[in-house]
């Protein structure tokens, strides 16, 4: 007698059951599929926007002041280029792009302007909305962020949100914010004297309302040259990924370079970091639960269908089954019940997450592939484990038991 049969059988005639124990796996899974499918995309948007914010490390000497994070590196004091190379040459994870710059206050016709001297394809890296003026050329992928592959499927098809990068300012040229522009009355193709040297303005960037707005950004061979300062930086900017500055980032650079003081924007930081944490621990406490409920509710199931089915085992028993096959039956529903719960409860809590994703938060929600082998083990441990015990001791049930019951 096939056991495929019994059991298809069994289930058949008692669809009610049938129908109460995938439900209980089906719930379940479904709870833990959503949260994790928001989750990931979830996680993933925040990365991009914080990508997409640019560089959040900064390398400064140690006499710097730190109280404004972006104007910390304007007539601070200097240490040498070759710190740039020390930390090219440890080959930090999570670092992805870095840009020394050199900036000093001048004096062009009257007007107190900065002047901030740059490598223009690490500075275009590390600024994302300048892309919106026109610098663009070839696309680069940060190490630990999506590509611009997947900001395009999270909705992030914009081209100021695409990182790319240039490096054809040449060293009699300019780049100047739109705050400077308007001070000096200044349009692309118009020329500045800064010190003893002219420069062609090549582009007006666009407003990011910070201190960038009011600047000049000229190659940093020319700044070091105007300013005397040879082979100096006043800052070096570092894009870190969020996840490496959560695993020690800054420590390593400060390993590295001792005498400088390494900072960053916290509260970017902490915002990645404590939404990933939230939603990691929400997942499993909502796992942990699961498991110890679905199995007990699974065993409960189990058990009393067991003590309906004693009569029926026992005649099993007299007509030469096993005490190994009654358990592998047993065992055999709890499996049906975890492929049935488990495939269900993946497409259930994918599609409440898609739907929730988009009109709580506003995501793009695709399904994640990788869940469904995850519910169907997940399905599996939590049918399995609380079958295993009722189903032991129906494989212990003995035919002479059943024949003196009334």
């Amino acid at each position: 007698m096939n056991l495929w049969n019994l059991v298809w059988t069994e289930m058949w005639h008692r669809k009610a059951r049938l129908v109460s124990g995938i439900m209980t796996i089906t719930l379940g899974i479904a709870v833990i599929v959503g949260i994790r499918t928001v989750s990931s995309a979830s996680e993933e948007a925040v990365a991009i926007k914080l990508d997409n914010l640019g560089a959040n490390i900064m390398v400064l000497p140690l006499g710097a002041s730190t109280d404004d994070y972006y104007a910390a590196d304007i007539d601070a004091p200097t240490f040498p280029q070759e710190y740039v190379d020390r930390i090219v040459q440890s080959a930090l994870p999570g670092v992805d792009n870095l840009s020394p710059k050199l900036s000093r206050r001048v004096q062009i016709d009257g007007k107190n302007i900065v002047l901030t001297g740059i490598l223009p394809a690490s500075e275009i890296t590390a600024k994302p909305l300048w892309q919106a003026s026109g610098l663009m050329g070839n696309t680069l992928d940060a190490s630990c962020a999506p590509s611009n592959e997947a900001n395009q499927s999270l909705g992030y098809a914009d081209e100021r949100l695409q990182r790319k990068v240039i490096d054809t300012l040449r060293e009699d040229e300019c780049y100047i914010g739109p705050l400077a522009a308007a001070s000096l009355h200044v349009r692309p193709g118009g020329f500045v004297s800064i010190g003893d040297e002219q420069f062609k303005v090549t582009k007006v960037l666009p407003e990011t309302g910070t201190v960038d707005d009011g600047r000049i950004f000229a190659h940093i061979n020319s700044v070091q040259r105007i300013s005397g300062l040879d082979g100096q930086l006043s800052a070096i900017e570092i894009m870190g990924c969020c996840n490496a500055i959560s695993d020690g980032l800054l420590g390593k650079l400060r390993n590295i370079l001792p005498d400088t003081r390494i900072t960053t924007i916290g509260q970017i930081v902490s915002t990645q970091i404590e939404t990933n944490r939230l939603m990691d621990n929400i997942s499993f406490a909502f796992l942990i639960i699961i498991l110890i409920v679905g199995g007990i509710s699974i065993g409960n199931y189990t058990w009393a269908n067991v003590n309906e089915r004693k009569r029926e085992i026992g005649i099993l028993r007299m007509l030469g089954f096993s005490h190994k096959r009654i358990y592998a039956m047993i065992l055999l529903k709890a499996i049906v019940f975890a492929g049935m719960g488990g495939i269900g409860g993946y497409a259930i809590g994918t599609a409440a997450g898609m739907m929730l994703g988009t009109s709580l938060a506003g995501l793009d929600i695709s399904p994640v592939l990788i869940l469904l082998p995850m519910s169907l083990l997940l399905a599996s441990t939590i049918s399995l484990a609380g079958a295993a015990l009722p189903a032991r001791l129906a494989s212990r049930i003995e035919p002479y038991t059943i024949m003196q019951e009334d």
